[in-house]
């Protein structure tokens, strides 16, 4: 993955893609999908893989991700109907702590946009952090 120049990613950049759909209230009263739509549909993407590669229902285990950063740099407009495809990557994996590398891709083969995504994992009822639950360690293999 090119980290010097972000708008040169392409989905074959990324080990997880995942389809998601854009709905009618996604766009604006510019007639783009919203800056806000966009951390919404990595989070949805991030989760909905985690769900899925793991086994389990993330919301049940022991230990939550918090996210504590996200970034997004827009490249190029999406616009309801597109079906976007995020592609996830592993950027760091620590002891209690996962970054992701993220694009949302539109109709064209340049990123719509370039994200970062931060997962802490904390303690569900003590909220002290805590190490990556094995469930999901194992998952991440999956990105790299």
């Amino acid at each position: 993955m090119s980290e010097a120049d972000p708008k040169a990613l392409r989905r074959a950049d990324f080990r997880v893609l995942r389809s998601l759909p854009t709905r009618w209230s996604d766009d604006d009263t510019y007639g783009h999908v919203n800056n806000v739509v966009h951390y919404a549909l990595f989070d949805t993407a991030v989760n909905g893989w985690l769900i899925e590669a793991s086994g389990v229902d993330i919301r049940s285990l022991p230990a939550v991700g918090l996210v504590v950063e996200t970034s997004c740099r827009y490249f190029a407009e999406l616009r309801f109907p597109e079906v976007v495809t995020a592609g996830l990557a592993l950027d760091h994996l620590g002891r209690s702590s996962v970054v992701y590398r993220l694009a949302l891709f539109g109709a064209g083969e340049g990123p719509a946009a370039v994200g970062r995504f931060v997962h802490v994992y904390v303690d569900r009822a003590t909220r002290q952090t805590v190490p990556v639950p094995p469930e999901i360690r194992a998952a991440l293999a999956v990105l790299g």
